[in-house]
Parts: structure tokens; C-alpha cells; sequence
């Protein structure tokens, strides 16, 4: 029986494509980029901003977006971004993908 992919999994599948593959080459590792985020909005806000917590922001960004309508590239990055942010949580770090 062949296997039916729905477009969730299709979604799951490109996001995890993208924050293992392409992003990293554009962006570093995220762990070097997030802290890189973290400590420049730390600097702005005089807040503590974690790794972690960049990942949740740019989430949220991607949210935002949405509220001007569907669009799919807005979707696959908030999957990519909170996948990122599980690697946080519990310890602050973002780990290499």
C-alpha cells in the first residue's frame, strides 16, 4: 500500500528540511545565530533574552504575519522555529541541528 502524505506531514517534513539543511548554511548554526539574536535584543531591551526564547519571538512573528492572510511559507517557518525552541527549553541552549 503506498503511503499517503498528508499536507501536514508535508509541512512537518519541509520545515525539518529547512532547519537542518538550507538555514543553516545561510544563517550559521542556530545555536550560534540565537544567542547572536538573544544577546543584540538583550542589549536593546535590558532584558535577558535566552536562545530559546528568540525561537518563541520569531514564532510569533510568523503569527502575526498570518493575520494578513494564509500563507504557507509563514506556516513552515513557525513549525521550524518552534521545533527549535524544544531544544531550548530545558537547558537554554539551541542546540546544532
Amino acid at each position: 500500500m503506498p503511503k499517503v502524505t498528508t499536507k501536514r506531514q508535508q509541512a512537518l517534513d519541509t520545515a525539518s528540511s529547512l532547519i537542518h539543511g538550507p538555514r543553516n548554511a545561510d544563517y550559521g548554526p542556530p545555536k550560534v545565530n540565537f544567542q547572536r539574536i538573544a544577546d543584540r535584543w538583550s542589549q536593546i531591551l535590558r532584558v535577558d533574552i535566552e536562545p530559546w526564547q528568540v525561537c518563541l519571538m520569531m514564532a510569533d512573528l510568523k503569527i502575526s504575519r498570518l493575520c494578513e492572510g494564509y500563507h504557507d511559507d509563514s506556516l513552515i517557518d513557525g513549525i521550524g522555529y518552534l521545533a527549535l525552541a524544544m531544544e531550548g527549553g530545558d537547558d537554554g541552549e539551541v542546540a546544532h541541528a
